[in-house]
């Protein structure tokens, strides 16, 4: 191998933030690339790396849509992390070429049709492989997936366990995300087809019960504002970690929500959602929303830091209860990029367990983030 990993996107906006992580926290000797297919931008960004005094990088061309060209990045390479998205337009090759060569794949992936196609097309191969496919390693969903690990390992495994999870955010999203929000909410029903598809030929655990909670509003953590269910891909994260892992119980439940202090703010947003639903099924309308938000679009610094994000989690195991948090900076970027990189580092140098195919973080790399990622604490 010429890499233990390489970062594929590093010209976009929160590309470039996760390859100044990589550069500071990589270890010395580490051996990496940063991929794309301009020259100029990557030189610009090796340039910028070598300024702040980082491990600079090598730099490989590598094309989305030119498959041989990803076939010949994943396989000179440990790990390959993309932060090119939307990832239903532009994912599917490389998820492809790293679970052909047997390389560890990861990125910030929220969308839940593109997951769930990579399953169906390419988890087979991954497991004959050896590659992991992790997505969702940034705010989507690492906050939620480790939070809920860490809260679980401190409940009795042997009784039934009922969580809740209540995010609270101050940020801006990225244009990425935005993007991918809206292809989603544009192709609900071939989502819908996706997840179908999956839950045929996957299965389901058969001895021991995993399931959502019922998706209704109300009250906030512990009586205190109001709360909205919230339909990301985090809580199908949180339950496919529950169905792999049986330290989870025989019987567990989830549930996500977005908490709001004042009932008008949660009524605004459950409007605005869905008026940006109903306009995404109109394709003139959902050119025009296209537009508002670019991807590589992103905040100053000094907006991003006075960005947060906090997760509260609620659990109840027989005649336990335990209240957990997971918390931090920044959000949409500044956060996501430290737990891609992180996620990258942990793939190519730290001692995992023995998984393969696609794999979620609590089920490939728990134990690592907890140790590497500073949010998590008791209350």
């Amino acid at each position: 191998m010429t890499y233990d990993f390489v970062l594929l996107g590093a010209t976009g906006f929160t590309g470039r933030l996760t390859a100044e992580h990589l550069a500071v926290h990589a270890p010395t000797d580490a051996r990496w690339a940063i991929a794309g297919r301009d020259r100029a931008k990557l030189d610009a960004v090796v340039a910028s790396l070598a300024d702040e005094g980082g491990n600079v990088p090598a730099i490989e061309i590598a094309d989305v849509t030119a498959s041989s060209t990803l076939r010949d990045l994943a396989e000179s390479t440990r790990v390959l992390a993309s932060t090119v998205g939307p990832y239903a337009l532009h994912g599917g090759p490389v998820v492809a070429a790293c679970a052909a060569a047997g390389t560890d794949y990861c990125d910030l992936t929220g969308e839940p049709e593109f997951v769930d196609r990579m399953w169906i097309e390419h988890h087979a191969t991954a497991e004959r492989t050896g590659a992991r496919l992790v997505h969702s390693c940034g705010f989507d969903s690492i906050p939620h997936d480790i939070g809920v690990l860490y809260t679980v390992r401190q409940l009795p495994s042997d009784v039934p366990i009922t969580i809740r999870g209540f995010v609270r955010a101050s940020g801006t999203f990225s244009g990425g995300t935005y993007q991918s929000a809206l292809g989603a909410f544009a192709g609900f029903r071939s989502s819908q087809e996706a997840a179908k598809d999956r839950r045929r030929l996957e299965g389901r655990p058969a001895d021991r019960r995993i399931h959502g909670l019922p998706a209704r509003p109300g009250r906030g953590a512990a009586g205190s504002g109001w709360a909205l269910p919230l339909p990301t891909i985090d809580p199908q994260v949180v339950l496919r970690s529950a169905r792999a892992l049986p330290s989870y119980g025989p019987d567990f439940s989830y549930g996500h929500y977005a908490q709001f202090q004042r009932l008008p703010m949660a009524v605004g947003a459950a409007v605005g959602a869905g008026a940006l639903v109903a306009g995404a099924q109109v394709p003139p309308v959902r050119k025009a929303l296209g537009r508002a938000m670019a991807a590589g679009d992103g905040p100053s610094e000094a907006k991003r830091a006075k960005s947060w994000f906090r997760v509260r989690f609620l659990a109840e195991a027989g005649g336990t209860r335990l209240v957990t948090e997971a918390a931090g900076g920044d959000p949409g970027y500044t956060e996501t990029a430290r737990m891609l990189g992180e996620s990258t580092l942990a793939l190519a140098y730290d001692a995992l367990p023995d998984t393969a195919g696609q794999v979620t973080t609590a089920t490939a790399l728990g134990d690592s983030l907890l140790a590497r990622l500073p949010y998590f604490r008791t209350l």
